[in-house]
């Protein structure tokens, strides 16, 4: 079988040039490239252009474009080649949390602390900003390369804005990180994204203390039983921290407060910003880091701009790229048929 080239549609672009191949999935792919005007090294993340580019992309990119933060990966700017919409933003060289954690096995308390932090300063800032994520993950959380590395949320593709779209209701996500509100979800029933988010950052910080999802065990064989054991533990709050793992009081009680089935009840993220384990050792001026947003960058393309060239990448180009755009049903088509056998409680 012949193999179809790999795509270089930043071959002859006029202000960027390829480094290299950084990865690929639903989406499209990313590229490492540098800025020939400034010398800056950039993430490349190319999408088919057609009706790969869907709204559900076109909000992606405008919910990031308003979001200037040093916790959260920059937005440069979009742009179309013959073949693809590329989107432009800042490259974090550490690579992603989930690496890092799989790496070091579990991360020590402390370490722990300091990315949680500043995982819950981000998440403050978008939240202040009007963008909840909707898919906190270790995965969406890339590192510069720092000796004491510092974290940038970097996917915005399931976020939504409080001001420009629909309050949140649908059940979008990664399994292993939804908040029970996501999972009961119906169809013409919303819930509070900013809350559901603080769930999500809960289950990021079991996983960097344990090095192990709060809601998997090693006994569910096929995937469909892990999947039906996972939400049920879910929606139970089922989870254990390991006899060997040292964490101290506060830090149970952290989780124990971040990791609460009524959302109502849940601690948001002032509550985070006031619990002694989050304040220890946490540096100055942190929790008033917010209070003082940063401008949008000089000559940062316009909504208009921006809106335009994602109209003009609707129409298709010419590439045999087969890259498909996740929606909003992702979670619904992966879970829909398991739903039948699990024992929900009353929503």
């Amino acid at each position: 079988m012949q193999r179809t080239p790999k795509p270089e549609p930043l071959e002859g672009h006029p202000r960027y040039e390829k480094i290299r191949d950084l990865n690929s999935g639903t989406f499209g792919f990313v590229q490492l490239a540098r800025d020939k005007q400034t010398g800056e090294l950039i993430a490349c993340k190319f999408i088919e252009r057609g009706d790969k580019v869907t709204k559900y992309v076109e909000r992606e990119i405008l919910n990031h474009r308003c979001l200037v933060h040093p916790h959260i990966v920059q937005f440069k700017e979009v742009f179309l080649t013959q073949q693809y919409l590329g989107i432009a933003m800042e490259f974090a060289s550490g690579g992603d949390m989930f690496e890092y954690v799989v790496k070091k096995n579990g991360l020590r308390e402390e370490e722990a602390r300091w990315f949680f932090q500043q995982l819950i300063v981000g998440l403050d800032y978008c939240h202040r900003m009007g963008v909840v994520n909707r898919d906190i993950k270790l995965e969406n959380t890339l590192l510069d390369s720092s000796p004491r590395p510092l974290v940038k949320i970097c996917d915005f593709g399931y976020s939504k804005h409080e001001k420009f779209q629909s309050a949140p209701g649908s059940r979008v996500g990664t399994p292993a990180y939804l908040a029970p509100e996501v999972i009961l979800t119906t169809r013409g029933k919303t819930y509070d994204g900013k809350i559901a988010d603080i769930w999500s950052c809960g289950v990021m910080l079991y996983v960097m203390l344990v090095g192990a999802y709060p809601f998997e065990r090693p006994e569910d064989k096929t995937d469909s039983q892990k999947l039906q054991k996972m939400i049920q533990r879910i929606l139970k709050v089922d989870y254990h921290i390991p006899s060997h793992i040292k964490l101290s009081p506060e830090g149970h009680d952290l989780l124990r407060r971040v990791l609460v089935a009524d959302p109502a009840a849940r601690i948001n993220v002032a509550q985070i910003y006031d619990h002694p384990w989050y304040c220890k050792n946490l540096p100055p001026g942190v929790k008033e880091m917010n209070d003082r947003p940063q401008p949008l960058p000089e000559g940062l393309q316009s909504v208009e701009e921006i809106s335009r060239i994602v109209q003009d990448s609707r129409h298709p180009g010419t590439s045999n790229f087969t890259g498909l755009q996740e929606t909003d049903d992702y979670i619904d088509d992966a879970m829909e048929s398991y739903e039948a056998s699990l024992d929900y409680p009353e929503a």
